[in-house]
C-alpha cells in the first residue's frame, strides 16, 4: 500500500506540472492508435507494432493485449539486444508509446491461423485508466519496417 500511495503521490504531482497551463478536460489520458501493422508471419508465432498517442494531460499505462489469434498475447521490451516480458508500458501525458521494430512490441505466441498479407488481425489494447482500444493490424510483407516521419 506504501508503494501505490508514494506512486499515486508521483502520478498526481506529475499530473499537476503537466496540466500548468491546461484546460481541466485535458485531465485525462486521450489515447489514439496510429501506424498499427504486423509482418507476416513465418512461424506460429507473430508480432506486431503500433504507436500510441496520448494527447491528454495524464500518464497512462498500456496493460495487456487480446486478441482471437491467440490466447497467448505478450507485450515485450528489447534492451541492449535482448527481449524480455514486460507487465506494462507507460504512455505519458503529452507523449507516445512506440512499439516498433528493433524495441519494445507486442507478441503473439501458437498462432491459432497464419495471417496472409494484406488481411487484418483484430487486438484490443487495454490500459490502466483509458477504455480498451480495438485495432485492425494490417498484415504487411515479413521485412516491412515503415521509415520514421
Amino acid at each position: 500500500m506504501n508503494r501505490r500511495t508514494t506512486l499515486a503521490g508521483v502520478i498526481a504531482l506529475t499530473a499537476g506540472l503537466t496540466l500548468t497551463g491546461c484546460s481541466s478536460s485535458d485531465s485525462n489520458p486521450e489515447l489514439k492508435v496510429t501506424g498499427a501493422f504486423m509482418p507476416q508471419p513465418v512461424s506460429d508465432m507473430a508480432a506486431g507494432f503500433l504507436v500510441v498517442k496520448n494527447s491528454g494531460g495524464t500518464s497512462d499505462r498500456l496493460t495487456s493485449v487480446t486478441s482471437p489469434i491467440s490466447d497467448d498475447v505478450t507485450i515485450h521490451e528489447t534492451k541492449n539486444q535482448t527481449m524480455r516480458m514486460v507487465t506494462s508500458f507507460e504512455v505519458p501525458a503529452g507523449g507516445e508509446l512506440d512499439l516498433e521494430r528493433g524495441g519494445s512490441h507486442i507478441m503473439f505466441m501458437k498462432l491459432k491461423q497464419q495471417p496472409k498479407q494484406g488481411e487484418k488481425v483484430s487486438v484490443e489494447l487495454h490500459f490502466e485508466k483509458a477504455d480498451p482500444i480495438k485495432v485492425d493490424l494490417p498484415v504487411k510483407e515479413t521485412t516491412h519496417n515503415p521509415k520514421k516521419q
